[in-house]
């Protein structure tokens, strides 16, 4: 593997290279964003919201369903946040990490293509398959995220990463587009557009199926393409029990506190991001926006966030992904402001394309980030509490969202409370010394010895 490169060295020539997507295991890497995208973009985000708050809860108040669907999102990622660190570190002395990916992403698809089975009332199935749903999609990020570092060099980490949330934005608002065409006329499938309630809810309900379906689909090259990562365990590793192991890896982290520290961060402004993705589409619906101008914010927000992933990685070259992180948390502390106030559907435009200006660029970097301050043996189980810290974020956030509505009895209030959790990540955010950490990890992986297969070198 060749030095570190700075952040702001220049990107290989080449279209596909400064996209990071030059070797077919970067592209099928990048095509298990696309994968993931449809389950966040169309029934996370967009469908399976509204569908929750006009047909499962349509028996309940506007504000009881808004709430329940919050405490399911918040039970999804409670069970990922439990075991992410427990595979994590398995994936690191055993490799599975592409079949426990595949295990993931099989149980979300399925839970996903179930949701054909939920009718008018049935908020409680409703809620027991986005709990599955929750569980099996961001049990595979673990995963996932923690290949990155095997299949990209250290200088094409941010390119790479921010291909995969512009990939997902795209692949998943092409499907959205596809969705939302035959659920405004569902004659484009053949399909009535009225009559009994089953026949009313079937466009919506055969998106759920074409998401699973997708899912599925843009997984396999990944399990073709990309190689399972050598593992170099300590001894007698394999025979470690789970709490040993973890034990072990919180000693890890320990010797890396710019990583820990940039965990915390994240911790706390994903908080936010992660209520603002969940929580949007539903508050939208309590407002008594149209389903049309809901679904048509969110694919706003994806076509937005194409291009405005790769200029954030064009701004983390310039000014450093730290930097472009606060950036983005400061455009998030002005989103939520404005959505206190927001009452119409021009309102609800406007801010998804603010969220489509920072979103996926800050996320990609996050992962990038953390990634390059992290020794490649140690990937998955130091994404494995990479992941703890996203799921967290996910518990805390819509929790929190539940709590202001039980006390207050509106949902512009939760709105607000986001805001401190952009402030306080900025805050710690501050405090990590980028390349003391990136010197640490390289230190780590020159100690441990040569084990672990290192991404295909530029050649001059």
């Amino acid at each position: 593997m060749s030095g570190p490169a700075r952040e702001g060295a220049p990107a290989p020539a080449g279209l596909l290279a400064r996209l990071g997507l030059d070797r077919p295991e970067l592209r099928a890497w990048v095509l298990y964003d696309v994968a993931n995208s449809a389950a966040v973009t169309s029934v996370l985000t967009a469908i399976l919201p509204i569908y929750y708050a006009r047909v499962a809860g349509a028996e309940l108040p506007p504000t009881v369903a808004t709430q329940r669907f919050a405490l399911a999102t918040t039970a999804g990622l409670a069970v990922v946040a439990v075991l992410a660190p427990i595979l994590g570190t398995l994936a690191d002395v055993a490799p599975v990490k592409k079949r426990l990916l595949a295990l993931f992403a099989l149980t979300g698809a399925a839970a996903t293509a179930a949701l054909f089975a939920v009718g008018p009332g049935d908020w409680l199935l409703a809620s027991a398959l986005l709990v599955l749903l929750n569980v099996g999609l961001n049990g595979s990020f673990v995963f996932y995220d923690a290949l990155l570092p095997h299949v990209a060099r250290e200088d094409e980490l941010h390119r790479v990463s921010s291909a995969g949330y512009a990939a997902g934005y795209l692949g998943g608002g092409l499907l959205l587009a596809a969705q939302l065409a035959w659920i405004a006329r569902p004659g484009l499938l053949g399909l009535s557009s009225g009559g009994t309630p089953a026949q009313a809810t079937l466009p919506t309900r055969l998106a759920f199926v074409s998401v699973a379906i997708w899912w599925i689909a843009f997984t396999i090259p990944l399990l073709r393409r990309v190689r399972e990562p050598a593992v170099r365990a300590p001894e007698g590793a394999a025979r470690e029990g789970t709490i040993a192991r973890l034990a072990r890896t919180v000693r890890q982290l320990r010797r890396h506190p710019q990583a820990a520290l940039l965990l915390a961060a994240f911790l706390v402004y994903n908080d936010g991001i992660g209520t603002i993705i969940r929580m949007a589409a539903i508050y939208g619906s309590e407002l008594g926006l149209s389903r049309g101008a809901l679904i048509g914010s969110i694919l706003l927000v994806q076509l937005v966030g194409v291009p405005c992933a790769y200029l954030f990685a064009a701004l983390a070259g310039r000014v450093g992904a730290k930097p472009a992180i606060l950036a983005g948390l400061a455009v998030y502390t002005g989103i939520a402001v404005l959505g206190y106030f927001t009452r119409t559907a021009a309102h609800f435009f406007a801010l998804a394309v603010l969220v489509g200006l920072v979103q996926g660029g800050t996320q990609a970097l996050s992962r990038s980030l953390f990634a390059s301050l992290v020794p490649r043996h140690l990937s998955g189980e130091f994404f494995g509490f990479f992941a703890v810290s996203e799921k967290f974020a996910g518990i805390f956030g819509p929790a929190v969202f539940a709590l202001a509505i039980a006390l207050t009895g509106s949902s512009r209030a939760a709105v607000l409370s986001v805001i401190g959790f952009f402030l306080a990540g900025a805050a710690l955010l501050l405090g990590v010394d980028v390349e003391r950490g990136r010197r640490e990890a390289r230190a780590a992986e020159a100690l441990a010895g040569t084990g672990v297969a290192s991404p295909p070198e530029r050649l001059a």
